[in-house]
């Protein structure tokens, strides 16, 4: 085991020393007066010419959790937040359960109020330090992060920051939690020694039991309509490949439901579009890999004697309190791993199946181009509507994406108008839906690929959720400009249209008054990037949605300028 040893003065060099050691690159942070040990030590570093990781400043928490969550996505490693004790714990809240469902391995750290009252360095000097202490601190984050502790002493830091990136980081992974009081950060040291690398191996990939496959080749091999049905692989190009291979030799139609990455090319003649829809009802057996709400019970269901293979790293999805979707076989694996020894299971039976993959092969290519024609269909009448139609803007949006642009999606872009392929070129919201991820997230992913061109797309609701001025404020502090383009329709219609699903006859619905619904009168979004130096334009004329498109790209490839294009779309109450 190699020891290496490095001059300190404070537990809080010690602390960042480590972070870098452990491969973290940016701490992704809103200060506070708990932070004073941090900033001294970042300083410190600057000041000696020694390389650590690297400080975000970004003016809202719910902000800095998106960025992590983006730039794990963007490069799959752990990420490290710092927020202001029990307040930035609460306003930070709401980005640690989107991570927390959609397994981001965060470490999210928080200052504690310092717990003396006298005496040590960073005790208690100001009046907020007694206001804001609380009995549990961690209790109001517990649910979401699947560890907490607090650093007591220096002489537990490597074992402390090393148990927190490790359960991070395993299967199912997601966010963790560290309290860091001010005390003990501040005390006095002279050198910090730790293990490099950690003799703390995390474990490999999970792999399924070899019966267990056996059983579920054989249920491939046997049905007549097999289903597959996926929704989020963190965009893991493995499973792509994997899931793309087994599909098309095996002609197994593959819906992604609530796509969160790119799961599987739109583009293959086994993609079935975005809904199970009838095929759900067709189906003989259905496998349900890394979707956590494979279809809605209270609007369809598979047939009583349907089989269901669930696959994927938890198929129980045990952090849920219920979910009680059928199971007659569950996978326990890497998502690729277990596609792949499925397909080498079923390889020695393809010949026997030729002549039902043929058919099915045929019949699925048949289904995939006419609802390509549906689609091409609805973009063609909505071409010319005033005001715009999301299925216009997210066809332009198409058009203009190029190898090299990255899309974000915070529910507005229409994918079926779209040609993805590619895995890591397209992310989504979490299932959680905690507004206000697609601005953080796509400066996230564009940080960890500057090269590239991040394109968000987010509702009115979702913009101003995003915190949008913190929001430009980062984009021009670090020199990453991205394309933002807002789907303006001035109303909250995820909410108006859960009221008219659940009241169709109701007072809302047959007077078509949905209170607490509407956004209007909208602001000019696109005027508040402007205060950031970006570019912003109004757009109204569906002729002019491309062209503002190539507008806005042109700032931001060409000028290195951050832009806004507020598409104003038809309010659903109008």
């Amino acid at each position: 085991m190699e020891r290496k040893t490095f001059k300190i003065e404070t537990t809080a060099q010690a602390y960042l020393q480590l972070l870098s050691e452990r491969g973290v690159e940016y701490l992704f942070a809103n200060a506070g007066t708990d932070f004073a040990p941090l900033i001294d030590a970042f300083a410190y570093f600057s000041a000696t010419g020694r390389t650590t990781i690297r400080p975000v400043a970004v003016p809202h928490e719910n902000v800095a959790v998106a960025m992590a969550h983006g730039y794990y996505l963007a490069t799959g490693k752990p990420q490290a937040v710092m927020v202001h004790v029990t307040v930035g714990t609460a306003n930070a809240i709401n980005g640690i359960i989107n991570a927390a469902r959609d397994r981001i391995p965060i470490l999210f750290t928080a200052g504690r109020t310092p717990i003396t009252e006298w005496g040590p360095a960073g005790t208690r000097d100001l009046c907020i330090h007694w206001a804001q202490e609380s009995f549990d601190q961690a209790g109001m984050i517990r649910e979401y992060v699947k560890w907490d502790y607090e650093l007591r002493n220096f002489s537990q830091l490597e074992s402390v920051v090393d148990r927190a990136l490790e359960i991070a980081m395993s299967e199912p992974r997601g966010p963790v939690y560290l309290t860091l009081p001010r005390e003990t950060l501040a005390e006095r040291h002279e050198e910090l020694t730790i293990s490099s690398p950690p003799a703390r191996h995390g474990g490999g990939l999970l792999h399924p039991d070899p019966q267990d496959i056996e059983t579920a080749a054989r249920l491939v091999a046997e049905a007549r309509s097999p289903l597959i049905i996926t929704s989020s692989t963190a965009g893991s190009p493995r499973f792509l490949e994997a899931l793309t291979s087994f599909a098309e030799n095996f002609a197994i139609p593959v819906v992604t439901f609530n796509q969160r990455a790119l799961c599987f090319p739109t583009t293959s003649p086994m993609h079935a579009g975005f809904s199970p829809g009838s095929l759900l009802g067709e189906a003989d057996l259905v496998i349900v890999v890394e979707s956590d709400v494979p279809w809605y019970p209270s609007v369809q269901n598979p047939s009583a004697d349907c089989k269901v293979i669930q696959v994927g790293v938890d198929p129980l999805y045990s952090r849920y309190p219920m979910r009680s979707f059928p199971r007659d076989l569950a996978l326990r694996a890497d998502p690729a791993t277990a596609v792949r020894l499925l397909e080498e299971a079923l390889s020695g039976r393809r010949k026997e199946m030729g002549e039902k993959i043929a058919e099915r092969f045929s019949r699925i290519e048949a289904l995939h181009n006419a609802q390509q024609a549906r689609w091409r269909e609805e973009m063609e009448s909505a071409r010319e509507s005033f005001p715009l139609d999301p299925a216009w803007v997210s066809h332009c949006i198409g058009e203009i994406k190029d190898e090299e642009t990255i899309l974000v999606n915070e529910y507005d872009l229409m994918l079926n108008q779209l040609d993805l392929d590619k895995s890591g070129d397209y992310f989504g919201v979490a299932t959680a839906g905690g507004l206000g991820w697609g601005l953080g997230a796509s400066l996230g992913i564009k940080l960890a690929r500057p090269q590239k061109t991040l394109i968000a797309a987010v509702g009115d609701g979702s913009y101003m959720f995003g915190n949008p001025a913190p929001f430009h404020f980062v984009s021009r502090s670090l020199g990453l400009p991205t394309l933002t383009v807002i789907f303006n329709n001035s109303c909250w219609n995820a909410v108006r249209r859960a009221n008219a699903a659940i009241y169709p006859e109701g007072w809302a619905n047959r007077t078509k008054n949905f209170p607490l619904t509407d956004l209007s009168p909208s602001p000019d979004y696109e005027k508040i990037v402007s205060s950031c130096g970006g570019y912003g334009e109004r757009v109204e004329k569906p002729s002019e949605v491309l062209p503002a498109l190539k507008r806005g790209l042109a700032a931001v490839r060409e000028e290195g300028r951050q832009a806004v294009l507020n598409m104003v779309l038809k309010n659903p109450g109008a």
